[in-house]
């Protein structure tokens, strides 16, 4: 357990965050629809420590927070679409999914391993501070422990999470109290994967661009991480492994001999879910015919790297 400072907003303290920020340290912040739990997004391990603080059973989608609708252009690639729909609104409770640029320097734990990253431009002012004293984007899901309700104050905050995390900024309750809408812009037909803090007509009719939605059109994608192999690499993957056989590239844990590559030679699950999806890409481009992977521990952010183990083997 860790001492959780729970600070009124000002200029020291948004510094304080900032600074806690680049140290890889997790802080909890206000936007207009929920409190955020933020990280570095371009640290492996920082984004680790979110999973980690909440108790989240998955590595679903992390949404990265921006200051500057200019950052997009550094780590995604920004269809017209996106683009005409980020100039109509942002900064607003509007996350928009684009997909990776191939230096996207956001973490690929952010992604859950996907080819795509979600973003935001908060409308609030202390997000925005923070996330320019910091001068990188800022993952961030709700500020709760996993399962529980969304956090709008403060106080639900230091509730959940105190002891867990090094700060929480207090700027009183969010003003919207539900998340971001969410829409896949990839394309030029954008696709509603999550109803939100701003509404669906409201962007069609500024923009004059149809929404679809993924309930009423059962053949367009849906939610990233809902579909079993969604996760999976090229090559098959076998879980569980004490010796790989021939021609398996092996994905060890702990203290195996021998291993290709090792997620945590100290048996850390944090470092290990840090490197996880990176390390899939990696071996997934070499010329081994199959992927082994030792036993992981099912407790704590093994249960998640389990979760998306298993996605990987599934058969496709």
């Amino acid at each position: 357990m860790m001492d959780t400072i729970l600070a009124n907003v000002n200029q020291k303290r948004l510094e304080q965050a900032a600074d806690l920020l680049k140290q890889g340290k997790l802080v909890a912040f206000p936007t207009e629809t929920v409190y955020g739990l933020g990280a570095d997004a371009t640290n492996d391990e920082a984004v680790a420590s979110i999973f980690e603080a909440k108790g989240r059973p998955q590595f679903n989608p992390l949404i990265a927070h921006i200051s500057d609708i200019e950052w997009i252009y550094d780590f995604v690639e920004v269809s017209p679409c996106a683009k005409k729909i980020a100039e109509a609104f942002w900064p607003a409770p509007l996350t928009l999914v684009m997909n990776r640029t191939s230096n996207c320097k956001i973490s690929l734990l952010v992604s859950a391993g996907l080819d795509t990253v979600a973003v935001r431009f908060p409308r609030h002012s202390v997000a925005q501070q923070m996330i320019r004293l910091l001068g990188k984007p800022v993952a961030a899901p709700s500020a709760n422990i996993s399962g529980t309700v969304s956090p709008t104050t403060a106080e639900h905050v230091f509730q959940g999470l105190s002891g867990r995390i090094s700060m929480i900024l207090n700027d009183g309750p969010c003003a919207v109290g539900v998340e971001s809408t969410v829409l896949d812009v990839r394309t030029d037909q954008p696709v509603l994967l999550r109803a939100g803090g701003l509404a669906v007509e409201e962007i069609e009719a500024k923009t004059g661009v149809k929404i679809l939605f993924p309930d009423k059109d059962p053949e367009l994608p849906r939610s990233p991480g809902q579909l079993l192999s969604h996760y999976a690499p090229k090559l098959q993957v076998r879980l569980n492994v004490i010796e790989p056989e021939e021609g398996e590239a092996f994905l060890g844990f702990g203290s195996v001999k021998n291993a290709t590559l090792n997620l945590s030679e100290k048996g850390d699950l944090k470092e290990a879910a840090s490197h996880l999806f990176a390390y899939m890409r990696l071996l997934d481009k070499t010329e081994y015919k199959r992927i082994a992977v030792s036993p992981i521990p099912m407790n704590d952010l093994g249960l998640a790297i389990n979760d998306r183990l298993k996605r990987a083997a599934y058969p496709h």
